[in-house]
């Protein structure tokens, strides 16, 4: 038997040398610019995976899992760590856009990484839409004009509009953009954590009550969705500076910042909210509760900043599925068109913001929405099975993260992700199927690659 390549049998651009990443300007994948630093990369995955969930997660939680979601929070964590294990392996192996779509496809075909990518795309679609809805529901809270009418359109397609101005104007744009919305959603998060631990009652933790069995699939599927975002950040690692080294060392940081946060925002909110699980809006009424109104308000605005930063990586991310996609002969070719002056994906990004519109402004957003959660475990399936297929295949690529265990971490995400999925309502299934079958359709429309037809 001949020795496997080192090297992906895809990758078409040069490493990225140290003198290039100074610069900021070396080339990336198909006229990209790599300009995305890693503690950028950082800021990115932080930004996608803390959105408004964090703002409603103690109350849900509370009141699911009583007192015990506390060690919950922190369980839920531990489990998300073996899929991010798993993408960030898989990132180490390439510099090339795609993340879970790239995955697939190399390690099982074309068919396989379409199907995963299209769900992907799915998914980024419909996030956009609900969390424009939602950030018009934030804002709500102190513009109630926000609700219906002008105002609500207004919020919905002004938000998307910019951030489709921001991802059109250039990845740097684009990042520092992310970062900076990263930021303003922690510090209200730390300022509650900080300021209530002055305030905080350990007897609010305690609780005679039997530990409520059956709601523990729905408290596993909203505590670990509570991380998902995640598999979005390899998808635009053409324009990261050095995605190979970078991507892997945001995914291990981001979990273990991630994890920190919510057990200790779940920590403060238990023991400074009596009755905290029939809250609507957990810490900014706890931040009342000890703190008075002026922290409230700055929690209320963190909510909306926080999910307008969501939406930004989603916005930022989305479009290079398209743009992967496109590359390999599915949607039209101009989807893969890269501007020449801002070195973006453009016409993906405008498509993905205006589908996305008419998706928020119609309300159909709350249909799609329904396959988000099949469609990201199909996802982590995708990429935790083509884990165990490029650790043979790349074993000995110089640089690569080597997973503990050989293949045991993938196998014991694959089945946290059967486990998972078995939680999910056959609406939810179906909606997946029926999604699934409709990629089917279109890959039989493939068109012939951009590198096959340059050949």
């Amino acid at each position: 038997m001949s020795q496997p390549s080192s090297e992906p049998t895809s990758v078409r651009a040069p490493a990225v040398s140290p003198s290039a990443s100074q610069s900021g300007s070396e080339p990336g994948d198909s006229g990209t610019v790599r300009a995305v630093s890693r503690w950028q990369i950082v800021g990115l995955s932080i930004n996608d995976v803390i959105g408004s969930g964090i703002y409603l997660l103690p109350a849900t939680a509370a009141m699911l899992l009583g007192p015990a979601s506390l060690w919950a929070v922190l369980l839920a964590g531990f489990a998300v760590a073996l899929l991010v294990l798993c993408y960030a392996q898989a990132a180490s192996y390439f510099d090339q856009p795609g993340g879970g779509y790239l995955y697939a496809r190399e390690a099982f075909g074309p068919f396989a990484g379409f199907e995963v990518g299209w769900m992907l795309l799915v998914t980024r679609i419909s996030t956009a839409a609900s969390l424009s809805n939602g950030l018009a529901e934030a804002v709500a809270l102190f513009w109630p004009a926000a609700k219906a009418g002008p105002a609500r359109v207004f919020i919905v397609a002004g938000s998307l509009g910019l951030l489709v101005l921001i991802n059109v104007l250039g990845v740097r744009t684009a990042a520092r953009a992310g970062v900076a919305l990263a930021i303003g959603k922690l510090v209200p998060l730390v300022l509650f954590v900080a300021i209530g631990a002055f305030y905080f009652d350990p007897s609010l933790l305690r609780s005679d009550a039997p530990l409520p069995m059956d709601h523990l699939g729905e408290a596993a599927l909203l505590l670990l969705f509570a991380y998902a975002g995640f598999e979005n950040l390899p998808a635009a690692a053409g324009e990261y500076r050095n995605p190979r080294r970078d991507v892997p060392f945001a995914l291990l940081t981001m979990i273990v910042l991630v994890t920190i946060i919510y057990f200790t925002v779940q920590l403060v909110a238990l023991g400074t909210l009596p009755g905290i699980a029939s809250s609507s809006s957990p810490l900014a009424e706890a931040a009342a509760h000890f703190s008075g109104t002026g922290l409230a308000l700055v929690l209320t605005v963190g909510a909306a900043i926080s999910i307008l930063g969501t939406n930004s990586n989603t916005v930022m991310m989305g479009p290079r599925y398209l743009l992967a996609l496109s590359r390999d002969g599915y949607g039209p070719r101009a989807l893969g068109e890269i501007h020449p002056r801002f070195h973006t994906p453009t016409r993906a990004v405008l498509f993905l913001g205006a589908i996305a519109l008419v998706l928020a402004l119609t309300g159909s957003f709350q249909q799609l929405a329904l396959l988000s959660v099949v469609a990201r475990l199909c996802t982590y399936i995708g990429t935790a099975v083509s884990v165990l297929v490029l650790q043979k295949r790349h074993r000995g690529r110089e640089g690569a993260l080597h997973l503990p265990g050989g293949p045991l971490i993938p196998i014991a995400a694959i089945v946290l992700s059967l486990g998972l999925l078995a939680s999910a309502s056959a609406q939810n299934l179906i909606a997946a199927a029926v999604a699934l079958l409709v990629g089917a359709a279109i890959y039989k429309l493939r068109r012939k690659p951009e590198a096959d037809a340059a050949a």
